[in-house]
């Protein structure tokens, strides 16, 4: 107990400087997100001491009164919650697998990918009832031709339009954005889990030059690698993103400029362009 309670104690230490330096960053959506998990971690910790007092008192643990918030792992935060965590991390629209890769190799708690079915659709009502009421939605990618939803991509509606447009160079964009991004993380936070590095490792092995086996690959030399090729591809790309961006602004109202216009809409709005 006192060795896990110490390494909650690092972890707490830990997120305490990176929500400063997000924070000082000026980076609101990941300050969010790791005070949401430094939360989490300070209540783990709370509990932990009533469990080591009830120890040393000779009580039983049933008698512990419980704190705030459950106690199972797996229903730490709701689900959007956890998704925002996640899609915060990527920095990039993303598909609902490698949502849940995510958030399992870094946050506390599995996530249970079937809560992904609803819950675009949840949020596009909340937002078409009260527009605005939350400060943030999990939202649609919007694709870069069509300013239709891109199937099976999410993205958070606190992000500038480009990044949620998806044009024809973008999926390798997001990929590489993602990995820099993983990568980051793991290099910046020491003790990281065995699946934030398998995570990693599967980004690293689809990069050229990122790394040559799962034992010797280094964070650094991933990140290098995928910036090294995001380099190439970057400015094509946000040139794409830019002009579907600001057609979308012209031609979507608030809630299509979040959840995307229907397709014979998106259709009908092209052919007048």
């Amino acid at each position: 107990m006192t060795e896990e309670m110490e390494a909650l104690e690092r972890r707490i230490e830990r997120l305490t400087a990176e929500v400063r330096r997000a924070a000082t960053a000026g980076d609101r959506d990941l300050a969010s997100g790791l005070r949401a998990e430094l939360r989490e971690a300070r209540r783990i910790w709370d509990e932990s001491l009533d469990r080591l007092e009830a120890e040393a008192s000779g009580r039983s643990e049933d008698a512990i009164a419980p704190r705030s918030g459950p106690v199972s792992s797996p229903a730490l935060l709701p689900a959007r919650e956890q998704v925002h965590q996640a899609l915060t991390l990527i920095g990039a629209p993303a598909a609902p697998r490698l949502i849940v890769a995510v958030h399992d190799a870094f946050f506390a708690g599995r996530f249970a990918s079937a809560r992904l079915t609803s819950l675009r659709r949840d949020e596009e009502r909340s937002f078409r009832s009260a527009p605005y009421a939350r400060p943030y939605y999990l939202c649609a990618a919007l694709s870069a031709d069509l300013l239709a939803p891109a199937r099976g991509l999410l993205a958070v509606s606190a992000w500038p339009m480009d990044r949620r447009i998806v044009g024809p160079l973008s999926p390798r964009v997001d990929y590489l954005t993602a990995a820099i991004r993983i990568g980051e993380r793991i290099r910046d936070i020491p003790g990281t889990s065995g699946d934030s590095r398998r995570l990693l490792w599967r980004f690293a092995a689809n990069i050229p030059h990122a790394a040559g086996t799962f034992s010797t690959m280094n964070a650094d030399e991933i990140i290098n690698a995928a910036r090294a090729e995001l380099a190439v591809h970057e400015q094509a790309d946000s040139g794409q993103r830019r002009a579907a961006a600001e057609r979308a602004r012209s031609q979507l109202n608030d809630a299509e400029q979040l959840f995307g216009a229907g397709l014979q809409v998106s259709r009908q709005r092209s052919a007048d362009g």
